[in-house]
């Protein structure tokens, strides 16, 4: 998954892009609404994480501009202890939750998943597909009961086409959604990935639809994942 996250304290940014990444995600930054506001609006992310207190452009005037444009991205939202109004206004202008300062590290990665989960149309905690199980809070997966050795970035790709099961998904948008904007991208190694991948999960559960990209499906006779 990819995070934008919009924060301008140098210290929280650290702290949290080191936590994001240690969690499995591909993490951009912007340091100030006006930044964000060009992020948002042209790259794809699968959640955004942003302050309301920024510089250039406030938090709240970048989600209300996000929204008039029909992103959809969910948006989870900073706020100052006690700030209510701060809260009442980030929801008004379209934020999806929240999160007041100063907060446990894990309770925003737990919130991150349940957006994520959400708007991908899960309602489990854990993904599965047929024998294929997958724990996003520790970032473990399983076949059959036996836990599967993979890289960072095998894990993310297995569990950006485990939230989208059996739907194709090209390699333009994989690509997108694996790295960060500073990442040297190249669909290729992608391919180089899915070959990993079926090493590990079995060659039939990714299907290559020629020309598209890839389909992550159960194998006959496995129930697909919910």
């Amino acid at each position: 998954m990819r995070i934008l996250l919009v924060e301008d304290d140098p210290d929280l940014t650290r702290q949290l892009k080191l936590a994001l990444g240690d969690a499995g995600y591909a993490v951009d930054h912007a340091p100030d609404g006006e930044e964000a506001l060009y992020l948002g609006e042209n790259e794809p992310y699968d959640a955004i994480v942003l302050d309301l207190g920024l510089p250039k452009i406030d938090g709240v005037s970048v989600l209300e501009s996000w929204r008039r444009a029909h992103m959809a991205t969910p948006v989870l939202i900073l706020t100052a202890r006690g700030a209510w109004s701060e809260k009442v206004a980030g929801f008004d202008a379209g934020a999806d939750d929240y999160l007041t300062k100063p907060f446990h590290t894990e309770e925003l990665l737990a919130r991150l998943r349940a957006l994520v989960r959400r708007s991908a149309g899960h309602a489990a905690p854990s993904l599965s597909c047929g024998s294929l199980r997958l724990d996003p809070r520790a970032a473990r997966a399983t076949v059959d009961g036996e836990p599967l050795r993979l890289t960072s970035l095998e894990y993310r790709l297995l569990h950006y086409l485990t939230m989208h099961q059996g739907r194709v998904i090209s390699r333009t948008e994989l690509v997108e959604h694996l790295y960060d904007q500073d990442f040297d991208r190249d669909s290729n190694t992608i391919e180089v990935f899915i070959g990993r991948l079926r090493k590990k999960i079995g060659p039939d559960r990714v299907e290559t639809v020629r020309g598209l990209g890839y389909r992550l499906i159960a194998l006959e006779g496995e129930a697909s994942g919910v």
